[in-house]
């Protein structure tokens, strides 16, 4: 890929364009598993896991905790405002080069600045996305989504299409307008809605009821105003169960379905799914992903992981083989992401400081999901659990079983089935073998 612009700044030194070298290579910044062009079911590996970079982890993130100031060293960080925006952009653009990254995501403010006033803020955006713009036609880049940042400013201190103040539901609406501007002007696939802050913190001083009916309402807004100015990409929804509220209001992936289904929103959204939201909610990664599949709702993916031993949401980058295994099976078992992705909802560690450590950490993460990708197709190629599936539930293939599933039985049949059924057995579920065939797979394939 070739930049648009040509920078005096190289703001990744010592990497080059980083390449496949397979899983022998010493060479850190070399793919051992990534290989973009390499065919898994007849597919290619790029077109499988179609990776994207978070603009806001990678680009914008200083380090900053609640324990102690700024820590890492960006190349760009001694400029301001709009100077600040544009050399992020140039870092962007260079990355997205040296990755051979096909997708990128942003919310609004972490490219551009926010302004005095609404309208100025709406012309630093515009003036920073028609410079994206021109990158990404010289690049072949894509932007897999943005989204509206409505959590940051102190406005959105009780939420914002969930606010109890009407003047921020208009912002926010206004905000979201320009967003969906933003997405049909740069080619968006997707455009994204994270709940930021709504939910509440108690609910002493909270009509639950009436701000989820906000929220539908928002959401039917902005579905309508998609169609009026032609954007026709995918709407996706991002659970998440804390953080920043006590409650969020779109919990898990079961919660959220239940809000599109019950406010008629289920036709126009999908899910966009985080590792480390998942396990926040008390789930594992996968039984998310499954949860949307099979409700037809499964969109798109942000690929990080949480750390075990913490309770809050530390978006480090996916390197666990077995979580990478077992998304990449719901994934294909899906038929694919669809116009979605793998974005890289992680952060470097705030001792990781230095610019290349975020090509170390996406060739870290990428590689993981490679390896995932190839080991769960070949478990669904040699049908390991599926096969398993089928037998433990055969007993609803005949006889009686077969009944309840065609409908053909009642309370008063299966009370009379059950009264001359002698006895029951049941057979074991077999968990530790199968995660020793499972181990076998993710050792050895």
């Amino acid at each position: 890929m070739a930049q648009s612009h040509s920078s005096s700044i190289n703001y990744f030194g010592s990497a080059n364009k980083v390449v496949y070298e397979g899983k022998d290579s010493t060479n850190p910044l070399a793919f051992k598993y990534y290989n973009p062009q390499e065919v898994i079911g007849g597919k290619t590996m790029k077109e499988h896991l179609r990776f994207s970079i978070a603009y806001w982890h990678t680009f914008t993130a200083d380090g900053t905790d609640v324990f102690g100031a700024a820590t890492m060293q960006r190349p760009w960080d001694h400029y301001k405002g709009m100077d600040l925006a544009k050399m992020r952009v140039e870092a962007a653009f260079e990355m997205f080069e040296k990755l051979d990254a096909p997708f990128f995501a942003f919310h609004d403010r972490d490219i551009a600045p926010e302004g005095s006033t609404l309208k100025e803020t709406n012309q630093n955006l515009d003036m920073i996305v028609g410079m994206i713009k021109d990158y990404m036609r010289n690049s072949g880049v894509k932007l897999l989504w943005n989204t509206a940042n409505m959590f940051t400013n102190p406005r959105f201190v009780h939420g914002a299409a969930t606010s109890c103040n009407a003047d921020v539901f208009a912002y926010a609406a206004a905000q979201v307008k320009k967003g969906l501007e933003t997405a049909k002007e740069l080619g968006a696939e997707n455009y994204v809605f994270w709940g930021g802050r709504e939910g509440y913190e108690t609910l002493l001083n909270t009509d639950l009821k009436f701000e989820l009916d906000n929220l539908a309402r928002f959401m039917h807004m902005a579905v309508d105003y998609a169609k009026e100015i032609g954007y026709t990409g995918q709407f996706l929804i991002e659970p998440k169960p804390k953080e920043p509220t006590t409650h969020q209001y779109d919990t898990d992936a079961a919660t959220t379905i239940a809000f599109l289904k019950q406010y008629g929103l289920d036709n126009h959204f999908k899910l966009n799914l985080e590792a480390n939201h998942a396990t926040l909610a008390g789930h594992t990664f996968e039984h998310e992903l499954r949860m949307a599949r099979v409700h037809g709702l499964l969109g798109s993916v942000d690929a990080n992981q949480g750390h075990p031993l913490l309770g809050w949401d530390t978006d480090e980058f996916p390197t666990d083989l077995y979580s990478t295994t077992l998304a990449m099976y719901e994934i294909l078992q899906n038929g694919g992401l669809g116009s979605g992705g793998l974005n890289f909802d992680a952060k470097v560690r705030r001792s990781s400081f230095e610019p290349d450590d975020l090509i170390y950490a996406h060739i870290a993460g990428m590689d993981a999901f490679a390896r995932g990708l190839k080991v769960a197709h070949k478990l669904i190629e040699d049908r390991v659990f599926e096969d398993v599936i089928q037998h433990r539930y055969r007993s609803f293939t005949e006889g009686i079983g077969l009944e309840i599933i065609e409908g053909r039985a009642n309370f008063h049949t299966l009370e009379q089935y059950a009264l001359n059924h002698k006895s029951i057995k049941n057979e074991s579920g077999r968990q530790e073998k199968l995660k020793a065939i499972l181990n076998q797979y993710i050792l050895e394939v």
